[in-house]
């Protein structure tokens, strides 16, 4: 955590994951980034390139469009959750079957190096270690960031990785954002 721009209200580094393999994926995540932007009174710090990636759980479904942000908001880890529940619920999303479609996904991966293990929310993700599919974008944007429970940068996550899943590289989300 740190103090905002002007000094006054402290700041926390949130990395988000996004996906989604409905519709017109590339505009749910985009819209998704900016909702949550202005929902959580944040500015974007960084943004990985789009990623295509095969579905992992349940093959039978279209590919995905994923990416990692990194927000810097003012907000508490509770009050940015709801907000992200609330963007996702806006966007359409339904939990309807565990590795399924979905039109946007978005989830908490770090927030500041806060330890969070509840029933409805784990931080840091505890899937991050195994996901090439997060790794790959989380690597382009904060590579020497260090997990807080394994002590180690993502890149050494991503270099001892055994998911072979396969991930493209695509474009830049924004052109002229970080």
């Amino acid at each position: 955590m740190r103090k905002g721009s002007n000094g006054s209200r402290p700041m926390h580094l949130v990395t988000l994951g996004m996906g989604s393999n409905v519709g017109p994926r590339e505009s749910f995540i985009k819209g998704a980034i900016e909702e949550v932007e202005r929902a959580s009174e944040g500015v974007l710090a960084r943004c990985s390139s789009l990623y295509e990636t095969e579905p992992i759980g349940k093959k039978d479904q279209e590919w995905f469009l994923n990416c990692v942000v990194q927000i810097e908001t003012p907000q508490d880890v509770d009050a940015f959750f709801s907000r992200v529940r609330g963007i996702e619920a806006r966007f359409g999303r339904k939990r309807l079957e565990r590795w399924g479609p979905r039109n946007i996904d978005i989830d908490i991966l770090f927030f500041d190096n806060v330890l969070i293990w509840r029933p409805d929310l784990q931080i840091p993700h505890p899937g991050i270690a195994h996901r090439r599919f997060v790794l790959e974008p989380l690597c382009e944007i904060a590579p020497h960031l260090v997990h807080p429970v394994f002590g180690v940068e993502v890149r050494t996550l991503l270099e001892g990785l055994s998911d072979t899943s396969t991930v493209i590289r695509l474009s830049p989300i924004f052109s002229t954002r970080p």
